[in-house]
């Protein structure tokens, strides 16, 4: 054998309870897994290579269901954000908005509405158009595995343009045909981000005529929804109707439940997903442990403000009428890019900029809308936040759910960026497992592993089972837990000391090695 972790306290991903075992690895595939106490006869394996894992608990590698890396896997080979939680798999192409499918005037207009999620690329060859050519470029290799969804949003932006407006039958006949061509060449679903500009432009009938191409072929739709704030049930509802409509399998984007408006409300969600999953349906649904949320700034004006594109929203704040009726639907009516809810400024944390000489203002709350048209100016579009909307009894209650899985969310632009980027997973396993008890570890284990690959469709990933991947995670659970703070938002994980991919140390003794063991993880039929 290559590798034999020693008696490992084994945490197979199944929610079963653990038990203590010698797991060995050869040819990047579980070989053989003997169990302490095996029948008399039984050999122990051996290897070139022994770890001693007295203590320690080895589990499938950590599925991030929601993740925003899809330039950062391309421009930082090391990715130690994700590689030092124990993730081994990640799924981009989230909210819509991503760089596959794209022509040339497509993908400059999506560089520049993303810039805040991903910066604006100027380090990057975007040498692909294709969702095909993109995970080939993947193939080149990365730090860890991914999976893409199809971005609505995008598709939307090449097919019809930023017009708030329907689409003519052959601009959805185009849409169609590129949501087929993004799955046949190895998607695993579509996404969308229905807060955001164009996404957000498209009808029911529209996301439901897109979402029967994604049927056909196996994946899934992962909405991030009309509102996480005022009429948040109602467009939960909304998803779970359309998808049913459609016969698509739904999986519901940091499903959280925020603003004044939501506290404790979380029990009236899982009443509306259990109904639907008892009658048949298809769900899932990813949260990260954290209550504040993030974004851009741009985000969370009122989508009539973003209609054009980028440029556009340029030129409607420079106009100070226009910027005045901008501040009125915020401050007054209730955005719709602040998910309906009149925006409280004392909320919003600035995070990130992409201009320099803005730097000041990372880390401040924005003390109103003067500051914040002139962030959008001077920063053009490019300023990132965080959101403090969020409620903890609504966090702790959705993470118990049957269907749930972990996703991270996690934007790595800007000075300050939300911890959840570096410590999601060793939060769950650390605070809400060991210190609150919300979670059994098994249990906890099986939410970020088994169920995501699951809904993935992945036969060799996400549990510990001979003959599957080597995608692992050997960690200590009296120490393992979340390094990064709002303070020191980029500090790595405590408590993991290896992690492996095709059973390849991405970790070792806690310290990133050179491997670039990662590749795209492409659906088939």
């Amino acid at each position: 054998m290559d590798l034999v972790f020693r008696d490992a306290e084994v945490v197979d991903g199944t929610g079963g309870p653990s038990y203590r075992a010698d797991v060995a690895i050869d040819g990047g595939r579980i070989a053989a897994i003997v169990q302490e106490g095996a029948a008399a006869g039984c050999q122990r394996p051996t290897a070139r290579r022994v770890v001693d894992a007295e203590g320690l608990a080895l589990s499938p590698g950590f599925i991030d269901m929601h993740a925003h890396s899809d330039l950062a896997l391309l421009r930082d080979p090391d990715h130690s954000a994700k590689a030092a939680q124990g993730v081994t798999l990640e799924v981009l192409g989230q909210d819509g908005l991503s760089y596959a499918p794209v022509d040339d005037r497509t993908l400059a207009e999506v560089r520049k509405a993303i810039t805040g999620w991903n910066g604006y690329g100027d380090d990057i060859d975007f040498d692909w158009r294709t969702v095909g050519e993109y995970l080939d470029r993947l193939d080149r290799g990365i730090a860890v595995n991914a999976a893409y969804l199809i971005p609505q949003g995008t598709v939307r932006m090449y097919a019809v343009g930023w017009d708030d407006r329907p689409a003519t039958g052959s601009e959805l006949d185009r849409m169609r045909q590129l949501v087929a061509e993004g799955m046949e060449q190895g998607a695993v679903g579509m996404s969308s981000g229905l807060t955001y500009t164009p996404g957000m432009y498209a009808k029911d009938a529209e996301l439901t005529e897109l979402c029967r191409v994604v049927a056909r072929y196996g994946g899934y739709y992962c909405p991030h929804h009309r509102s996480y704030g005022a009429g948040a049930l109602e467009a939960y509802e909304e998803m779970v109707r359309l998808t049913r409509e459609a016969g698509c399998a739904l999986h519901l984007a940091h499903a959280t439940m925020n603003f004044d408006v939501n506290k404790g409300r979380a029990p009236e969600l899982l009443a509306l997903l259990d109904e639907a999953l008892d009658a048949g349906a298809d769900i899932s649904l990813d949260t990260y442990p954290y209550t504040p949320g993030c974004t851009t700034l741009v985000a969370v004006l009122p989508s009539w403000a973003s209609e054009g594109g980028p440029e556009a929203v340029l030129t409607r704040l420079r106009d100070d009428a226009t910027a005045e009726r901008i501040r009125h639907h915020l401050e007054v009516l209730g955005s719709d890019g602040c998910h309906g809810v009149p925006v409280d400024w004392d909320t919003i944390e600035i995070s990130g900029v992409s201009e320099p000489a803005l730097a000041e203002f990372v880390g401040r709350r924005v003390d109103g809308w003067p500051t914040a048209r002139r962030l959008l100016l001077e920063d053009r579009l490019g300023t990132t936040i965080l959101q403090h909307v969020g409620h903890e009894e609504n966090v702790r209650t959705i993470m118990r759910h049957r269907v749930h899985t972990g996703g991270s969310d996690g934007i790595l632009q800007g000075l300050k960026p939300h911890p959840r980027a570096y410590g999601t997973f060793p939060r769950y396993l650390g605070r809400y497992v060991r210190e609150l008890g919300v979670l059994t570890l098994e249990d906890c284990v099986a939410h970020l592993t088994s169920r995501p690959a699951a809904r993935l469709g992945l036969t060799d990933r996400g549990r510990i089972r001979e003959g599957y991947r080597a995608d692992l995670v050997l960690f200590d659970p009296e120490t393992v837990g979340a390094g990064a703070t709002y303070d020191s938002p980029r500090t790595l994980p405590t408590g993991i000391p290896h992690v492996l991919i095709n059973g390849e140390f991405v970790m070792e003794d806690g310290r990133r090695t050179t491997a670039l063991a990662g590749r795209s993880i492409r659906r088939t039929r």
